[in-house]
């Protein structure tokens, strides 16, 4: 019976999660944790009867465990709590799929002691990779990719040497706004702007795939997950999203993972591995999908793409500008303070002011995240 631990139950990763494991039959979950939604929380303690959660709001945990008094699950809170929860030792795995930064420490903490992770929280890579690799050949921990892009690569390098590598090919469905101009993305609304074609997805990264930073991000990932160069890494637009995303060899072969747009098929790989595991999703039928096609991506319109790929060339604390400039820049954007198109300038300005420091510590980490908030903050103000 493999244990498993989910930071963040209650997301669209969380609670597919939780749906995998309903379909398998010898995963036992032991902790979840939310950032303050008990009343989904409380539902999944009453199913699935984990010995441990963790709530972020001190407040709403304290409710929650009023609401469920005399259950035999114990509540912790904030950082700490989340922290406790990512260590706990009944735990043979812990999936993190908390939204933000808030995901770096917990991970961490968990590798340390000596967790297998499956991945889905971006922005550890994206802002830490390089202390989260070293930590886990340091603690010969394993790391799952959890989204289906890195997932797909995983999974054409099962038995394949890695220094044969030639490239990565990441396929991105283009979004919403796939082929539209900027001028057409002048008005876009948050509504347009939610609508995405083929997955079903939290807000914030549906946003990050409609201006095409979900992309960006997942560059710099695999530049961690997989030990290969900007140069290596190539992006391609693929709307049907049926092909997850490609390896090719130095030999000129190519290698593609393909399947339905369906989350829960890389969760379960990452909870199973290696083993593959039937399940009733829907499958891939050819001759309903008989039309493939690829373009190349728009860097100039969708220019919050280009920006990723600059920021990992200039290395350091700059991914973690453009991680935390973007936060910041959607989180306007939903609330109807910035328009589509000045969230890639918000984030621009915010990387033109920041001074690199090269090789960060996560103490650089977290005080260019809390510098890139305060400078986009004063900025918004003046």
């Amino acid at each position: 019976m493999k244990k498993i631990c989910i930071l963040g139950s209650t997301g669209s990763i969380g609670t597919q999660t939780l749906q995998v494991v309903q379909n398998l039959s010898d995963i036992q979950v032991v902790g979840l944790s939310v950032q303050q939604n008990i009343d989904l929380l409380e539902k999944q303690i009453v199913q699935f009867s984990p010995k441990k959660v963790a709530v972020m709001d001190e407040k709403k945990a304290l409710e929650l465990r009023k609401r469920i008094q005399g259950m035999e699950v114990e509540v912790l809170s904030g950082l700490e709590g989340l922290i406790e929860l990512a260590q706990m030792d009944e735990a043979d795995l812990v999936v993190t799929a908390v939204v933000g930064m808030i995901g770096i420490r917990p991970t961490l903490a968990a590798i340390e002691a000596k967790k297998d992770i499956a991945l889905a929280n971006k922005e550890t890579l994206v802002t830490a990779g390089e202390l989260v690799i070293k930590a886990a050949k340091q603690n010969n921990v394993q790391i799952y990719p959890v989204d289906s892009e890195h997932s797909a690569i995983f999974q054409c390098l099962q038995g394949n040497d890695s220094n044969n590598i030639s490239k990565l090919l990441l396929t991105a469905s283009g979004g919403p706004f796939r082929g539209k101009t900027k001028e057409e993305l002048q008005y876009v609304t948050k509504e347009q702007a939610l609508q995405h074609p083929n997955w079903s997805m939290g807000a914030k990264i549906t946003i990050d795939s409609a201006t095409m930073m979900n992309k960006g991000l997942e560059v710099i990932e695999a530049k961690w997950l997989f030990g290969v160069t900007l140069q290596q890494i190539q992006v391609l637009i693929h709307p049907q999203s049926v092909i997850h995303s490609m390896v090719e060899f130095k030999d000129g072969s190519i290698i593609a993972q393909l399947g339905e747009p369906d989350m829960r098929v890389p969760i379960q790989y990452a909870l199973t591995y290696p083993q593959r595991r039937s399940n009733s999703y829907s499958k891939l039928n050819f001759f309903q999908r008989d039309t493939l096609t690829f373009e190349e991506p728009d860097g100039d319109t969708f220019s919050c793409l280009s920006l990723a790929y600059k920021a990992l060339e200039i290395g350091g604390t700059m991914p973690t500008v453009l991680n935390a400039a973007n936060e910041i820049a959607v989180a306007k954007f939903l609330d109807g303070k910035l328009s589509f198109m000045e969230i890639p300038a918000y984030i621009h300005e915010a990387m033109a002011k920041h001074n690199t420091v090269k090789n960060p510590s996560l103490e650089d980490i977290l005080y260019t995240e809390q510098w890139t908030y305060e400078y986009l903050e004063s900025r918004w103000k003046a």
